[in-house]
């Protein structure tokens, strides 16, 4: 199974069509069994900005996309307008061995995450209903801290708690996005995954574009960087080659 994770499109002043144009020949060409997009499609939650995304996205060839809102998409309240341009299902059975859970994180004007008492005692319910797949979780915050980010202050905010229900219902693969930094976190049987930017100007960290894309076989979970124009790499090499800048 191959799946693709997209983030912080943000269509609108920041986006580049022309970099958005590469994406689609690339993951068209991978033929995806699914297309994650972990927030911020477009940047400030305008109606024109929506239909604009709605278009482009229609563009890939795909059995489905699952796409969760971010902090960009709620502003001027395009959360009204989320659900409208992008319908989504909460849990995802992708096939008989893959499940795909998405938790919403963003808050109407506020940058940082959260995602609350009453969202986390549902996903523990809903994750120990599927003991035996690939459990895969997505979410727009990032849930662990990512070096060259700065301030944490916009992560997820009650990320103890979340974390804590991740570890006891078995929880394979967390996908996050937001800070537009890629990046891996391996502990033990969890990886924490952050994307880049796709498509818009303001890349950090690896100052190119990219997406990920995530190969399941034999239950067995492997993470790359794909740069837009670009190489494929393991995502874990971006940690092992990693270089303070002076």
């Amino acid at each position: 199974m191959i799946i693709v994770q997209l983030s912080d499109i943000h269509v609108g002043s920041q986006f580049q069509e022309s970099v958005f144009d590469k994406v689609v020949d690339e993951v068209n060409a991978l033929k995806p069994d699914a297309i994650l997009i972990t927030g911020d499609l477009t940047n400030e939650g305008l109606s024109k900005e929506y239909e604009k995304c709605k278009k482009l996205i229609s563009r890939f060839d795909t059995k489905k996309v699952i796409a969760i809102s971010g902090n960009h998409d709620y502003r001027n309240t395009g959360y009204l307008l989320f659900k409208k341009y992008f319908p989504f299902e909460t849990v995802n059975e992708l096939d008989n061995d893959v499940i795909v859970v998405t938790l919403g994180t963003a808050r109407p004007d506020r940058d940082e995450g959260e995602v609350g008492y009453r969202q986390n005692l549902w996903l523990e319910r809903t994750m120990k209903k599927y003991e035996n797949k690939i459990k895969i979780l997505a979410m727009h915050h990032h849930l662990v801290g990512i070096p060259d980010t700065g301030s944490a202050r916009v992560e997820v905010i009650d990320a103890g708690d979340v974390l804590r229900t991740i570890l006891a219902t078995k929880v394979n693969l967390v996908l996050c996005g937001h800070k537009h930094r890629p990046w891996i976190w391996n502990f033990k049987d969890l990886s924490v995954v952050n994307a880049g930017t796709t498509a818009s100007e303001r890349v950090r960290g690896l100052f190119e574009n990219t997406y990920n894309i995530i190969t399941i076989k034999n239950k067995k979970i492997q993470v790359d960087l794909k740069i837009v124009g670009g190489k494929r790499m393991p995502l874990e090499n971006i940690v092992k080659n990693y270089a303070r800048s002076e």
